[in-house]
């Protein structure tokens, strides 16, 4: 039997491909089971919770990850079940909200770049930078004119970021139409769910095809050497995690983190 491709492999999107999200299918699982994969996510995050142990100790490099993707796609969701297996201590989450009037005077990635991790950490962003070229472009709140020279702008961005130490992980998690109708209904349903619920949700879902025009241009632009895209297929949830799980294990191993050389100490040392 073929043995599954490595998931960094098959969902990486390659500098200069074209992403038509409308021909994959958000709910693969290349290979996967359920059975198996809750185990092996499970493992991912042991190895993930000694490379952050290790990050922190070395305070040398950092760790941005970017999660996007439409309403109801799982990023809470995400956030929740593979980051717990960080410190919370080395591992600052930033929800990007509506701009605050502060943040408006100054140019839209002032307030990202406030939020990159210090030497150590692993930050996580719920949203991001590049809400200014998804829901600014379809509501229309600045010209074509502008949101279009940002796509090269937060390439620069990203690329000053990974030159001074800054690892990106960038993750767009996809799911289909129908998946996101049944998530609202399920949020509707659930009297615990349903503060999450909208009525704004169905006007944003109405603009579905917008949104995944401007999920392609965005993904095929900005997915960089420096700094690439994954596409996660995520109506499974238990493959998401998987998937999210082992590219970030093995994105951050590949950073060789390493404690750094105890200090010098006296010989059979006594504490009283």
């Amino acid at each position: 039997m073929a043995r599954p491709p490595a998931l960094r492999d098959a969902l990486r999107v390659e500098p200069g491909s074209r992403v038509r999200l409308e021909r994959m299918d958000a709910g693969a699982t290349f290979g996967r089971e359920k059975a198996t994969a809750v185990e092996a996510t499970l493992r991912e995050m042991e190895r993930l919770g000694s490379l952050q142990d290790r990050l922190w100790a070395e305070a040398k490099q950092s760790v941005l990850i970017v999660l996007q993707g439409i309403d109801a796609a799982g990023k809470d969701g995400t956030i929740a079940k593979v980051m717990e297996a960080f410190n919370p201590q080395g591992c600052p989450v930033t929800s990007f909200k509506v701009p605050t009037p502060e943040e408006l005077g100054h140019d839209y990635l002032w307030r990202v770049h406030k939020r990159t991790p210090r030497k150590g950490e692993i930050a996580i962003f719920n949203r991001s930078h590049y809400e200014e070229v998804l829901v600014v472009r379809v509501h229309k709140l600045v010209p074509r004119a502008v949101w279009s020279t940002r796509y090269d702008q937060i390439n620069d961005f990203e690329e000053m970021l990974t030159r001074n130490g800054t690892t990106i992980v960038k993750f767009f998690l996809s799911i289909d139409r129908d998946e996101q109708r049944q998530r609202f209904q399920e949020r509707y349903d659930d009297p615990k769910k349903r503060w999450k619920f909208s009525l704004g949700d169905l006007d944003e879902r109405k603009l579905w095809d917008d949104y995944q025009a401007a999920f392609d241009e965005a993904l095929s632009k900005t997915s960089t050497a420096a700094a690439p895209w994954y596409v996660i297929p995520a109506v499974h949830n238990w493959f998401r995690n998987l998937a999210v799980s082992s590219i970030l294990a093995d994105t951050i191993e590949g950073l060789k983190p390493a404690y750094p050389p105890a200090p010098d100490l006296p010989k059979d040392l006594v504490i009283k």
